[in-house]
C-alpha cells in the first residue's frame, strides 16, 4: 500500500449525508428540542456546527461560546461569530472567568504554575455549562473530537472528550479540513492552526510535536496493520516517531473506554445465578 494523501481522500458530499442524517435521526430519536455543543473558533467545533445545523436547522443549534480570560483572543470571537451568522445558529456568550477563579481558590492544593491540570479544569468546566443547558433545554451535546487527536490521547477526560455524540470522531484532522471546505467554511478558517486553549499561546502541532499531515498517515497506516518500520520508510521520517506515536495511542486507550471494574462473577456464583434466573423463566 502506497502511503500517500490520496488514501485519505473521501467523498465529502457522502460523508457530509451520512453524518448529517446520524445526527437527524438521533436527535429524532431521542425526542430532544435540540443540540448544543461549545463553539470556540476552532476548525473542529466549526464543521461540527455547520453539520448539526444543516442536519437539523440552525434555529435547533445552541452554541455556547464560553471564554475566559486568560485564554480568549478577539480572533476566535470573531471566527466563531462568522460561523454562528453563516450557519443560522443560536448562541450564547458565557464568560467562565469568575467560576474558574472560584475552582482554582477553593482547592487547597492549587497549583498555578501546573498548567496541565489548570488546564483541565477548564476543560471540565466548559462541559459543565454544556451539560447544564442540555439539562434545563432538553438537548443532546455535541462533542466535537476528531479522529487525529483522539487516537492519541490529545483530550481531557470528562472534558471536551464527554459529549453524546461524536458526529466528526471518525475522521482525521486532514480530512476535517477538507469537509469543511467542502460545506462552506472559509479556506482561512479551515486551515487554521488548531488549539485546546486551555493556556495562552497552546498549539497542538507544537504539542503534538508532529504535523497533522504526518500524523494521519501514520494513524492511517498503523491502523492498516503497517509495521512500523514500513510507515517511517514510506513517509522518509524516522522509525522513533512511529514508535513514539504508537506508544501513545496504546497509553492513552483508558481516554476512549469507559471506566472498567472487576467482574465479581465467579464460577460457583455466575451457577446459582443461571440457575435462579432459569426457574424464574
Amino acid at each position: 500500500m502506497k502511503l500517500t494523501p490520496a488514501v485519505l481522500e473521501m467523498d465529502f458530499a457522502k460523508v457530509q449525508s451520512r453524518i448529517c442524517r446520524f445526527i437527524k435521526e438521533y436527535i429524532e430519536n431521542t425526542e430532544a428540542k435540540g443540540i448544543i455543543l461549545g463553539l470556540s473558533g476552532g476548525i473542529d467545533s466549526a464543521l461540527t456546527a455547520a453539520l448539526s445545523s444543516l442536519a437539523i436547522g440552525g434555529e435547533n443549534v445552541l452554541a455556547l461560546i464560553l471564554p475566559e480570560k486568560e485564554t480568549c483572543t478577539q480572533q476566535d470571537l470573531m471566527d466563531a461569530k462568522t460561523i454562528a451568522d453563516m450557519f443560522h445558529l443560536q448562541t450564547q456568550t458565557v464568560d467562565m472567568s469568575e467560576v474558574l477563579d472560584v475552582f482554582y481558590k477553593s482547592i487547597p492544593i492549587f497549583d498555578h504554575a501546573n498548567r496541565l491540570c489548570k488546564g483541565n479544569i477548564k476543560a471540565r468546566t466548559r462541559m459543565i455549562y454544556l451539560y447544564y443547558y442540555a439539562n434545563i433545554q432538553n438537548r443532546i451535546v455535541v462533542g466535537t473530537s476528531d479522529k487525529s487527536e483522539t487516537s492519541v490521547g490529545y483530550s481531557t477526560k470528562w472534558g471536551d472528550a464527554a459529549a453524546d455524540i461524536l458526529p466528526i470522531s471518525d475522521l482525521y484532522k486532514t480530512q476535517i479540513r477538507r469537509l469543511a471546505m467542502h460545506v462552506g467554511i472559509p479556506k482561512e478558517l479551515a486551515l487554521k492552526p488548531s488549539s485546546p486553549s486551555l493556556w495562552p499561546n497552546q498549539m497542538a502541532e507544537s504539542e503534538l510535536g508532529i504535523k497533522y499531515e504526518t500524523l494521519d498517515l501514520i494513524l492511517y497506516g498503523l491502523e492498516q496493520f503497517m509495521k512500523p518500520e514500513e510507515i517511517a520508510k514510506q513517509l522518509d521520517i524516522q522509525q522513533a516517531i512511529v514508535n513514539r506515536i504508537q506508544t501513545r495511542i496504546l497509553t492513552t486507550e483508558h481516554k476512549r473506554r469507559m471506566p472498567i471494574s472487576p467482574n465479581m462473577h465467579f464460577g460457583s456464583q455466575k451457577t446459582i445465578i443461571d440457575s435462579s434466573d432459569s426457574k424464574k423463566n
